[in-house]
């Protein structure tokens, strides 16, 4: 799997600012190609979000030419993009760790 993190140096949005504006942008991430899962973020550097995908290729498709414009037209700032490979994942709602997105241990056993 693969993490791309963006950042938008924008500033601390109100809690109900927040979730209005991740509520309005949701819709257009479900069907997206290779995207598994995004956290919206919200701090005193700013917002942007923590996106999943299930590959490099996914990741380098949507980040686009187009997304660069859209991004500093919609928040009139450029923001940062950094990209991670994600090999493991310890996942404590499911209680299993999981290796190149496969399950290879229960959180009990992982530490054995």
């Amino acid at each position: 799997m693969f993490i791309a993190i963006v950042q938008i140096p924008i500033g601390r949005r109100s809690k109900d600012a927040a979730i209005a504006e991740g509520k309005s942008s949701a819709p257009r991430f479900f069907g997206v190609k290779g995207l598994i899962r995004k956290y919206y973020l919200n701090g005193d550097a700013g917002g942007g979000g923590v996106y999943l995908w299930d590959s490099k290729e996914a990741a380098e498709a949507w980040y686009n030419d187009d997304w660069w414009r859209r991004m500093e037209q919609a928040f009139g700032v450029r923001p940062t993009l950094t990209y991670y490979d994600n090999h493991v994942i310890a996942d404590n709602v499911a209680g299993e760790l999981l290796v190149e997105g496969k399950t290879v241990a229960m959180r009990q056993d992982a530490a054995e």
